[in-house]
């Protein structure tokens, strides 16, 4: 995999389970790991649900091959938050994995 190709500064979370101030649970996201991405948006689409628009982009990130995410993880770049669906490793050259997400705004 070329270094060149993965020009994109990302961190990948996942849940993890805590308590506020007066002890109740929480869900916050912690960070996995921080490292470069290949970022490609595949298609969007626009929707009314409940009133409100709502915006679906759907994007492929490549990453270096990782054996520790999974779906329901996410994606950060910048202020944009990517929902990991599903993870699809190079079977045949092991050298990356194509994150499938998707954004919801």
């Amino acid at each position: 995999m070329q270094a060149g190709r993965l020009n994109q500064r990302i961190t990948i979370q996942q849940l993890a389970a805590g308590q506020d101030a007066i002890g109740q649970p929480v869900q916050t996201w912690s960070a996995v790991a921080t490292l470069w991405a290949n970022i490609r948006y595949n298609t969007g689409a626009e929707s009314i649900k409940g009133d409100a628009d709502v915006s679906v982009a759907k994007a492929s990130i490549r990453i270096r091959r990782r054996t520790d995410v999974t779906a329901g993880m996410r994606v950060l770049h910048g202020s944009t938050a990517f929902d990991i669906k599903a993870v699809l490793p190079d079977e045949t050259r092991k050298t990356h994995v194509d994150l499938v997400c998707e954004v919801v705004k």
